[in-house]
């Protein structure tokens, strides 16, 4: 079994925070208090802890002809999962940094990627693979 993760990311509102993680993304909400909301990110710990400002935004690296944001997070989802996620978000109107498409294609490594952005500007990405065996696959 995987051991889940921590992260503790910085938002400005804690209410557009449950708006975004718990009710677009389907997160179930932990322990809070008046500064930080504890969330169930597909397993792991994620905590959305409130600041008066954002630090600077994400910068971009090239990645198969796209622009990555840098820093970013998310999960590897099954494909079923990722495929309904991103559903979810067309259906939203989520602004994509990276619409949903196949990386890699025919390549090691092949994979569904998505990125796009909370509304305080972290970004996220989720990501699925037809054959989990090519998640650490070598060029």
């Amino acid at each position: 079994m995987v051991q889940p993760f921590h992260l503790a990311i910085p938002v400005t509102n804690l209410t557009d925070a449950e708006a975004f993680y718990g009710e677009l993304l389907g997160c179930e909400k932990g322990r809070s208090d008046t500064q930080w909301i504890d969330w169930n990110f597909f397993g792991h710990q994620l905590v959305t802890h409130c600041v008066e400002a954002m630090p600077s935004p994400p910068a971009y690296n090239g990645v198969d002809n796209h622009a990555v944001p840098v820093p970013h997070f998310g999960v590897v989802l099954t494909m079923d999962d990722w495929q309904a996620l991103a559903s979810k978000l067309e259906a939203a109107n989520t602004e994509f940094v990276i619409a949903p498409y196949i990386r890699f294609k025919e390549k090691p490594g092949e994979q569904a990627t998505m990125f796009f952005k909370d509304p305080f500007g972290n970004a996220l990405e989720f990501k699925a693979f037809a054959d989990i065996s090519q998640l650490f696959a070598k060029q």
